[in-house]
């Protein structure tokens, strides 16, 4: 998410809560432009290990400027799919840490061909894969009103969403949207009040963007199989960026996520092991300090969180 891919949102406090071992074995689930992979790499020994993944084709680009590291693997692949990664290639252990920077990157977001920016006009696309499902200007030129209200409202939290999805319904009967700077003016338009310090087209542009490559749905997907590949002991990293990620984080890193888990009453004296959580949050959330959102406004909303897996 950061302006130099080389210094990533929150980099020492991520690294802090991996506590990578010169000898362990970690999973950088979004390899970006690669900064946290090179810093992992600088903290691991000739024994360590990295996999890195990420399903972005410029990301696997980025990755053979580090094909030289032997200790070094990359996978282009989405992060839903880690434990099956981590099962192929440490088929005999498991991993001793996993980071994932949630949301979209700069390289994404600062080339308007991949149609993520309001600021920069460019074809309505916003898949992290282009080579997988379809552009969202497909689905926001054929789903009706009322869809396109509620994904707003419910992905990107927008309390304007009725009047937008009204702006684009009537607009898309003269001619189909199709461009980033087209569908930033009608929200711009149809928005009678603007947050301070915000785009009016952030949290519509958010929530295409969540809807499209299916976000939360790949972040539930990793949370519910990750921990059957962990070491014990091993740490959970995970940044996002907006609200509804953090929430769903949250309540995994307590122990609240699996529903499928057998529902015990309060008060038990001893919880049985097959119902004990698999995760435990460790420390505190933490998010930027004043000097780090200064020099790069896009970490104002991070959040880190850190989990351990229990023995």
């Amino acid at each position: 998410m950061d302006s130099d891919p080389h210094i990533p949102v929150l980099l020492e406090a991520a690294l802090e809560g991996l506590a990578v071992r010169p000898d362990g074995r970690y999973v950088d689930g979004t390899f970006g432009r690669g900064g946290h992979s090179r810093a992992i790499l600088a903290r691991l020994g000739p024994q360590g290990a990295l996999l890195a993944m990420d399903r972005d084709p410029s990301a696997s680009e980025a990755a053979t400027g580090l094909s030289g590291d032997s200790r070094f693997t990359f996978v282009r692949e989405r992060f839903s799919r880690m434990a099956d990664a981590v099962r192929q290639h440490w088929p005999d252990c498991g991993a001793d840490g996993v980071l994932l920077d949630l949301g979209v990157s700069s390289p994404q977001l600062d080339e308007p061909s991949r149609g993520f920016s309001f600021q920069k006009d460019g074809p309505l696309d916003m898949r992290m894969d282009p080579g997988a499902g379809a552009p969202v200007c497909e689905w926001l030129n054929e789903a009706d009103e009322k869809s396109i209200a509620d994904t707003l409202f419910l992905l990107g939290e927008e309390r304007y969403s009725r009047r937008i999805a009204r702006a684009i319904v009537a607009a898309r009967r003269v001619a189909p949207i199709t461009r980033t700077g087209e569908l930033a003016e009608l929200v711009r338009a149809a928005v009678p009040r603007r947050e301070p310090g915000k785009h009016p087209a952030t949290r519509t542009f958010q929530a295409l963007r969540i809807l499209v490559n299916d976000e939360l749905g790949e972040l539930r997907t990793w949370l519910e199989t990750i921990p059957g590949v962990l070491r014990p002991g091993a740490r959970l990293v995970v940044i996002s960026f907006h609200s509804l990620e953090d929430r769903i984080v949250k309540r995994a890193f307590q122990g609240r996520a699996d529903a499928s888990g057998p529902r015990l009453p309060r008060g038990l004296p001893v919880v049985p092991d097959i119902a004990a959580p698999l995760l435990r949050a460790v420390g505190k959330p933490v998010r930027p300090e004043p000097h780090e959102c200064d020099r790069n406004p896009r970490a104002r909303s991070a959040v880190l969180r850190v989990a351990e897996r229990n023995p």
